[in-house]
């Protein structure tokens, strides 16, 4: 679907904003202030593949690429990352089992965590010691990294994460088995956390990097096959909702988990300030999930995200996400009830109007209510079988003793309720009312549902952008470049000195200039 819009875009000169759903993938082309869009239905076996056919199709041969991507995402999710080793202080091998000993649900006495992505045979402790003044207590002998890369050898590892004690202050240890991980015959995916996240807090920092090392030789791959087609001017966005270098994406691939998602409030943002209201509530409903996040006049971010489980330390925009889709499967569970989500029919084979799936999805219910139009799907492009929805929504309204368009309407609030939940918990369990928010709902399928959605929560205002399909290839496409900088200094109270404080601040400064300037 193509369309252009000449209006209320940022003055950009050809930039091309991509964005990869679970069920279409998304195209924003700004050139010179005006807006080209174009959507197309992904690939999911190679995203890739979507995208080079839609930049062809868009007919752009030469222009700055900005990608939002879901390949770390789902690599981490669907627990297709590498086979990852944790090399840390003899002692700590453990950090990540042990956690903050804290329970997510407390009163949950089955409760299974996430299992750690270092498994407890590829965790590593190697005699070293750095005080917390950045003094080395027990230097790293040459022996023990050579015994390391030995048994790393015989675990046939592909990623290796290093998080020692202290490094934040002391790099030294960490950069000597970096160096000679580098020189292995056939050498892994290294990640560090001195040049990840040089803070404090062990747990944290130790499961940021695990996460890097596990997603990074995914997504180094799969940015290397894009930037050959693209150019070496590839950026990417990252969960913090400004642009990187691809080079830099594949070195640090745990800052694109929420790449997607932090395109679309990025986008929403823009547009609702444009309006006059930013004071908002965003609902990003695509096609296997709905991301909901609240911006009190400012996208807010948050260094204390937890994705499938691992904590992740890194900046994002503070995003919720739930498994509620356009995409979302409708099912009956054992005990009768009417279910939808979190599965999702995905790309392939789709919902059942696409004429190949066989579940009942979200999309099915509001196309069998009318509130999709058969023929102008995907821009006329697509055509919609409704009579075969009528069919299985029959066989589905009989299970349940009902009538199929009562069935279709129990779907569409099943995954209300889904959403419903999700807001409040941005807002009414952090203290915000959202009856003093704007709510603007866009991604494929959001706007079907925002009118019910507001008048659940009490919402007064519902702001629909013009291109609600593709805000988040617009968010992408305009959003700034980015790269964050952090840096643990250990003082005590009585010891706070300004000019030790500012020249810390100075020799981070001097690094972003040299290396945005780069």
């Amino acid at each position: 679907m193509a369309d252009d819009d000449s209006s209320n875009t940022k003055s950009v000169h050809n930039v091309v904003g991509i964005d990869v759903g679970g069920t279409f993938t998304d195209i924003a082309v700004l050139e010179d202030g005006k807006l080209t869009v174009h959507k197309l239905p992904s690939t999911p076996s190679d995203p890739s593949k979507g995208i080079l056919q839609g930049v062809q199709e868009t007919g752009v041969t030469s222009a700055e690429f900005v990608h939002g991507s879901t390949v770390a995402t789902n690599a981490l999710l669907e627990g297709k990352g590498s086979r990852t080793a944790l090399v840390t202080t003899m002692g700590f091998e453990d950090v990540l089992e042990i956690g903050r000993q804290n329970r997510s649900e407390l009163y949950n006495l089955e409760m299974d965590r996430a299992p750690a992505l270092a498994p407890w045979e590829l965790r590593f402790g190697l005699p070293e010691r750095i005080d917390h003044t950045g003094s080395i207590v027990e230097d790293l002998g040459i022996e023990a990294v050579t015994t390391l890369i030995n048994l790393l050898e015989d675990h046939k590892v592909e990623a290796v994460a290093v998080s020692f004690l202290f490094s934040f202050l002391n790099t030294t240890h960490e950069e000597m088995v970096m160096s000679a991980l580098e020189r292995m015959k056939s050498p892994p995916y290294i990640s560090i956390s001195s040049r990840v996240l040089p803070e404090f807090r062990e747990y944290e920092r130790a499961s940021t990097v695990v996460v890097n090392a596990y997603v990074g030789k995914v997504m180094s791959q799969y940015l290397k096959e894009l930037e050959e087609p693209l150019g070496k001017g590839l950026r990417v966005m990252q969960s913090s909702g400004g642009s990187i270098t691809a080079g830099l994406a594949s070195e640090q691939p745990v800052r694109t988990i929420l790449s997607g998602p932090a395109g679309g409030v990025v986008g929403a943002f823009y547009t609702a300030v444009q309006a006059g209201y930013p004071d908002i509530i965003t609902v990003d409903m695509g096609g296997t999930s709905t991301d909901v996040s609240l911006c009190p006049g400012e996208i807010k971010e948050t260094t204390s995200a937890n994705i499938g489980g691992h904590p992740i330390g890194v900046p994002m925009i503070d995003i919720h996400t739930v498994g509620a889709g356009g995409g979302s499967i409708a099912r009956i569970d054992a005990g009768g009830a009417l279910v939808v989500g979190p599965e999702s029919a995905g790309a392939e084979p789709g919902p059942v109007c696409y004429g190949s799936g066989d579940k009942l999805t979200v999309t099915d219910a509001n196309l069998h209510l009318g509130r999709l139009l058969p023929s102008q799907f995907l821009g006329g492009r697509m055509t919609l079988d409704r009579p075969r929805v009528k069919g299985f929504m029959d066989e589905l309204a009989a299970e349940m003793n009902s009538d199929a368009n009562q069935t279709a309407l129990g779907i569409n609030r099943v995954v209300n309720a889904n959403m419903e939940r999700a807001i409040r918990t941005i807002s009414l369990e952090r203290g915000y009312d959202p009856r003093l928010f704007t709510l603007v709902p866009f991604g494929g399928a959001g706007p079907m549902h925002a009118c019910e959605l507001a008048q659940e929560l009490g919402i007064p205002r519902v702001l629909v952008p013009s291109r609600p399909g593709i805000l988040s290839a617009l968010g992408v496409a305009i959003a700034d470049i980015v790269k964050d900088y952090s840096r643990t200094v250990m003082l005590r109270g009585i010891d706070l000195d300004p000019v030790r404080i500012e020249q810390e601040f100075e020799g981070m400064e001097g690094l972003a200039r040299t290396e945005m300037s780069g």
